[in-house]
Protein backbone atom coordinates (compact mmCIF):
# COMPACT_ATOMS: atom_id res chain seq x y z
CA UNK A 1 0.00 0.00 0.00
CA UNK A 2 1.46 3.49 -0.73
CA UNK A 3 1.54 6.04 1.58
CA UNK A 4 0.48 9.34 -0.07
CA UNK A 5 2.27 12.81 1.32
CA UNK A 6 0.38 14.99 3.86
CA UNK A 7 1.35 18.75 4.17
CA UNK A 8 -0.85 20.93 7.06
CA UNK A 9 -1.37 24.86 5.72
CA UNK A 10 -3.15 27.99 7.61
CA UNK A 11 -5.14 30.09 5.96
CA UNK A 12 -6.21 33.43 7.22
CA UNK A 13 -9.71 35.38 7.05
CA UNK A 14 -8.16 38.94 7.90
CA UNK A 15 -11.65 41.53 7.67
CA UNK A 16 -11.65 45.01 8.53
CA UNK A 17 -14.18 47.88 7.88
CA UNK A 18 -12.59 49.71 4.86
CA UNK A 19 -14.60 53.19 3.11
CA UNK A 20 -17.45 51.40 4.67
CA UNK A 21 -17.53 48.06 3.41
CA UNK A 22 -16.62 44.93 4.78
CA UNK A 23 -13.26 43.76 3.28
CA UNK A 24 -11.01 40.88 3.28
CA UNK A 25 -7.31 40.64 2.71
CA UNK A 26 -6.50 38.92 0.01
CA UNK A 27 -2.90 37.70 -1.74
CA UNK A 28 -2.85 37.44 -5.76
CA UNK A 29 -1.20 34.49 -7.27
CA UNK A 30 1.39 34.52 -9.43
CA UNK A 31 2.13 31.49 -10.20
CA UNK A 32 0.62 27.74 -11.07
CA UNK A 33 -2.14 26.52 -9.57
CA UNK A 34 -4.40 29.57 -10.05
CA UNK A 35 -1.69 31.40 -11.36
CA UNK A 36 -4.02 35.42 -11.66
CA UNK A 37 -6.51 33.77 -8.93
CA UNK A 38 -7.02 35.47 -5.65
CA UNK A 39 -6.06 33.50 -2.37
CA UNK A 40 -5.99 33.99 1.01
CA UNK A 41 -2.70 34.61 2.41
CA UNK A 42 -0.97 31.52 4.41
CA UNK A 43 1.32 29.12 4.06
CA UNK A 44 2.73 25.99 5.24
CA UNK A 45 3.44 25.20 9.28
CA UNK A 46 6.95 24.18 10.09
CA UNK A 47 7.54 21.47 12.09
CA UNK A 48 8.35 22.97 15.32
CA UNK A 49 5.55 25.03 15.51
CA UNK A 50 2.26 25.03 17.35
CA UNK A 51 -0.55 26.18 14.99
CA UNK A 52 -1.61 29.40 16.81
CA UNK A 53 2.32 30.25 16.42
CA UNK A 54 2.35 29.35 13.17
CA UNK A 55 -0.73 32.05 12.14
CA UNK A 56 0.84 34.81 14.05
CA UNK A 57 3.70 33.75 11.89
CA UNK A 58 1.86 34.16 9.21
CA UNK A 59 0.21 36.96 9.79
CA UNK A 60 3.18 38.88 9.83
CA UNK A 61 5.08 37.47 6.81
CA UNK A 62 2.34 36.68 4.45
CA UNK A 63 -0.17 39.37 5.66
CA UNK A 64 2.10 42.03 6.68
CA UNK A 65 0.49 42.73 9.94
CA UNK A 66 3.37 42.69 12.02
CA UNK A 67 3.39 44.21 16.04
CA UNK A 68 -0.96 44.55 14.51
CA UNK A 69 -3.54 44.53 17.61
CA UNK A 70 -5.88 41.63 16.28
CA UNK A 71 -8.69 38.97 17.32
CA UNK A 72 -7.67 36.21 15.65
CA UNK A 73 -9.45 32.85 16.50
CA UNK A 74 -9.33 29.31 14.55
CA UNK A 75 -12.16 29.45 11.84
CA UNK A 76 -12.37 25.66 11.11
CA UNK A 77 -10.00 22.55 9.55
CA UNK A 78 -10.44 21.14 5.88
CA UNK A 79 -9.22 18.34 4.70
CA UNK A 80 -11.02 17.02 1.22
CA UNK A 81 -8.64 15.13 -0.74
CA UNK A 82 -8.94 17.55 -3.75
CA UNK A 83 -8.54 20.46 -2.10
CA UNK A 84 -5.29 21.31 -3.99
CA UNK A 85 -4.43 19.45 -6.92
CA UNK A 86 -0.60 19.14 -6.17
CA UNK A 87 -0.74 16.88 -3.18
CA UNK A 88 -2.95 16.26 0.06
CA UNK A 89 -3.11 19.23 1.85
CA UNK A 90 -5.03 19.93 5.24
CA UNK A 91 -5.48 23.32 5.96
CA UNK A 92 -6.67 24.90 9.22
CA UNK A 93 -7.97 28.35 8.79
CA UNK A 94 -7.56 31.10 11.27
CA UNK A 95 -10.30 33.95 11.46
CA UNK A 96 -8.68 37.80 12.31
CA UNK A 97 -10.83 40.86 12.77
CA UNK A 98 -9.62 44.36 13.27
CA UNK A 99 -10.68 48.55 12.69
CA UNK A 100 -9.35 50.06 9.37
CA UNK A 101 -6.29 47.87 9.23
CA UNK A 102 -3.40 49.17 7.44
CA UNK A 103 -2.64 48.47 3.75
CA UNK A 104 -0.06 46.03 2.69
CA UNK A 105 3.36 47.46 1.09
CA UNK A 106 3.06 44.04 -0.63
CA UNK A 107 2.03 44.41 -4.12
CA UNK A 108 0.44 40.89 -4.44
CA UNK A 109 -1.39 41.75 -0.68
CA UNK A 110 -4.13 43.85 -0.97
CA UNK A 111 -7.78 45.00 0.50
CA UNK A 112 -10.98 43.71 -1.37
CA UNK A 113 -14.34 44.00 -0.78
CA UNK A 114 -16.06 40.73 0.47
CA UNK A 115 -19.50 40.56 -2.01
CA UNK A 116 -16.39 41.23 -4.83
CA UNK A 117 -14.66 38.30 -3.78
CA UNK A 118 -17.53 35.72 -3.22
CA UNK A 119 -19.36 36.79 -6.28
CA UNK A 120 -17.21 37.72 -8.65
CA UNK A 121 -13.55 37.19 -8.68
CA UNK A 122 -11.62 33.46 -9.47
CA UNK A 123 -10.71 32.06 -6.41
CA UNK A 124 -7.60 29.30 -5.91
CA UNK A 125 -8.37 26.59 -4.36
CA UNK A 126 -11.45 26.54 -1.84
CA UNK A 127 -10.52 29.95 -0.78
CA UNK A 128 -13.83 31.43 -1.65
CA UNK A 129 -15.56 28.69 0.70
CA UNK A 130 -13.28 29.41 3.49
CA UNK A 131 -13.70 33.28 3.00
CA UNK A 132 -18.00 32.86 2.94
CA UNK A 133 -17.16 30.46 6.12
CA UNK A 134 -15.45 33.27 7.50
CA UNK A 135 -17.56 35.99 7.21
CA UNK A 136 -20.32 34.24 8.69
CA UNK A 137 -18.60 33.29 11.62
CA UNK A 138 -17.83 37.60 12.06
CA UNK A 139 -22.10 37.63 10.82
CA UNK A 140 -22.98 35.20 13.63
CA UNK A 141 -21.27 36.26 16.83
CA UNK A 142 -22.17 40.11 15.81
CA UNK A 143 -25.61 38.23 17.42
CA UNK A 144 -24.05 37.12 20.59
CA UNK A 145 -20.99 38.11 21.83
CA UNK A 146 -19.60 41.86 21.58
CA UNK A 147 -17.42 40.81 18.61
CA UNK A 148 -18.49 43.85 16.63
CA UNK A 149 -15.95 46.39 19.14
CA UNK A 150 -13.20 44.54 17.66
CA UNK A 151 -14.04 46.19 14.15
CA UNK A 152 -13.79 50.11 16.39
CA UNK A 153 -11.00 51.84 17.83
CA UNK A 154 -10.48 51.93 21.26
CA UNK A 155 -13.14 54.63 21.84
CA UNK A 156 -16.55 54.72 19.47
CA UNK A 157 -19.42 56.04 19.36
CA UNK A 158 -23.02 54.42 19.05
CA UNK A 159 -23.37 55.21 15.76
CA UNK A 160 -19.64 54.01 14.78
CA UNK A 161 -20.95 50.93 16.03
CA UNK A 162 -24.26 51.01 14.42
CA UNK A 163 -22.25 51.33 11.18
CA UNK A 164 -19.99 48.46 12.17
CA UNK A 165 -23.22 45.78 12.59
CA UNK A 166 -24.88 47.05 9.24
CA UNK A 167 -21.51 46.87 6.85
CA UNK A 168 -21.16 43.02 8.28
CA UNK A 169 -24.50 42.43 8.29
CA UNK A 170 -25.38 44.24 4.83
CA UNK A 171 -28.66 45.99 6.26
CA UNK A 172 -29.64 49.08 7.65
CA UNK A 173 -31.01 49.27 11.45
CA UNK A 174 -32.95 51.51 13.23
CA UNK A 175 -30.68 53.96 15.22
CA UNK A 176 -32.79 54.62 18.27
CA UNK A 177 -34.13 50.92 19.10
CA UNK A 178 -30.13 50.25 18.32
CA UNK A 179 -29.12 52.78 20.92
CA UNK A 180 -31.47 51.28 23.57
CA UNK A 181 -30.31 47.87 23.14
CA UNK A 182 -26.41 48.44 23.16
CA UNK A 183 -26.41 50.82 25.96
CA UNK A 184 -28.93 48.30 27.48
CA UNK A 185 -26.61 45.45 27.45
CA UNK A 186 -25.13 44.64 30.76
CA UNK A 187 -21.11 45.27 30.48
CA UNK A 188 -21.03 46.12 26.60
CA UNK A 189 -20.25 49.29 26.59
CA UNK A 190 -18.23 51.81 29.27
CA UNK A 191 -19.13 55.21 28.69
CA UNK A 192 -15.56 57.24 28.82
CA UNK A 193 -17.08 60.48 29.93
CA UNK A 194 -15.48 62.37 26.26
CA UNK A 195 -17.51 63.35 23.59
CA UNK A 196 -16.73 63.81 19.76
CA UNK A 197 -18.55 65.80 16.86
CA UNK A 198 -16.74 63.16 14.01
CA UNK A 199 -20.15 61.85 13.67
CA UNK A 200 -21.34 65.27 12.57
CA UNK A 201 -24.00 67.24 14.63
CA UNK A 202 -24.28 67.53 18.08
CA UNK A 203 -21.30 65.83 19.98
CA UNK A 204 -21.68 62.36 21.03
CA UNK A 205 -21.04 60.11 23.79
CA UNK A 206 -17.65 57.97 23.23
CA UNK A 207 -17.75 54.56 24.21
CA UNK A 208 -14.84 51.32 25.22
CA UNK A 209 -15.77 48.00 25.04
CA UNK A 210 -16.93 46.53 28.22
CA UNK A 211 -15.57 43.12 29.80
CA UNK A 212 -18.66 41.06 28.37
CA UNK A 213 -17.95 38.34 26.00
CA UNK A 214 -21.48 37.09 25.97
CA UNK A 215 -24.61 39.58 24.78
CA UNK A 216 -27.29 39.04 26.69
CA UNK A 217 -29.81 39.14 25.68
CA UNK A 218 -28.61 38.69 21.57
CA UNK A 219 -28.64 41.65 18.93
CA UNK A 220 -30.38 39.18 16.36
CA UNK A 221 -30.22 39.94 12.35
CA UNK A 222 -32.83 41.09 10.90
CA UNK A 223 -34.72 38.49 9.27
CA UNK A 224 -36.43 38.87 5.68
CA UNK A 225 -39.56 36.78 4.48
CA UNK A 226 -39.30 33.76 4.77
Amino acid sequence: MSVSRLAVTVDLVVLTVREQRLCALMWRRDRDPYDGAWSLPGGFIQLDEDLPVAAARLMAERAGLADVRIHLEQLATYGYPDRDPRQRVVSVAYLGLAPDLPASSRAQVLWADVDTLIHRDRAAFDHRRILCDGVERARAKLEYTSLAAAFCPPEFTVAELRRVYEIVWGTPLDPRNFHRKVTGTDRFLIPTGGTTTRDGGRPARLYRRGDAEQLHPPMLRPRGPA
